[in-house]
């Protein structure tokens, strides 16, 4: 069990040096002896933890989007005075990384998003992602109208896709300087609002 407990913790602790790594250059120049190094272990430790970099990278973005998610889920996570609407505002804003405490997380999120464009086992792992939100959003975007009271948007799971997609572009926009952070959280919640006007 302790051996066990190390590994895991080893697969950690280089998933740590790849974010680290990817946070200061992206991911497309990262070979594992830069991981090791970053990382403080030897070449060895690296590939008896990952057989191939395309594995330590699907793990790098587990492990990334995994404290993402956690965060993510505590908000779609409903209290009674919390309506739908409201949990899927915060959700958002969370997914978007827009706080400047997530900056370095966001630089990590789009490097592995940019990388996964050439990747398909880190595109598969990024897809199972937004398809698990996209079916939290499009719950919480119906719930949301009958909460209110309103008609449900003519097709919340077309909302949900717009919604993921627009989290990502605000993280985008941001980072490179194109908008401010409350200037994103502005337009986020624009479009929030806007759900309901294209109801049928």
């Amino acid at each position: 069990m302790p051996r066990q407990v190390d590994h895991d913790g080893r697969r950690r602790l280089i998933a740590e040096a790849v974010c680290s790594l990817a946070d200061e250059s992206g991911l497309e120049g990262v070979t594992l002896r830069d991981v090791a190094a970053r990382a403080q272990v030897s070449m060895g430790a690296v590939q008896r933890c990952f057989r191939t970099k395309d594995e330590m990278l699907v793990f790098a973005l587990g492990y990334v989007g995994e404290r993402i998610g956690e965060r993510v889920r505590a908000r779609l996570v409903r209290s009674p005075a919390q309506s739908a609407g409201t949990v899927l505002g915060h959700a958002a804003t969370e997914l978007s990384l827009l706080r400047e405490e997530h900056r370095a997380e966001a630089r990590v999120w789009l490097a592995f998003v940019a990388q996964a464009a050439v990747s398909k086992p880190l595109a598969g792992t990024l897809k199972a992602n937004y398809a698990a939100l996209q079916e939290s959003f499009t719950q919480l975007i119906t719930e949301a109208a009958a909460d209110a009271g309103r008609a449900v948007p003519l097709d919340p799971q077309r909302e949900a896709r717009t919604l993921l997609a627009l989290a990502d572009g605000l993280t985008a926009h941001v980072l490179i300087g194109h908008l401010t952070p409350d200037e994103a959280r502005d337009v986020l919640h624009a479009h929030l609002g806007s759900l309901w006007t294209h109801s049928g």
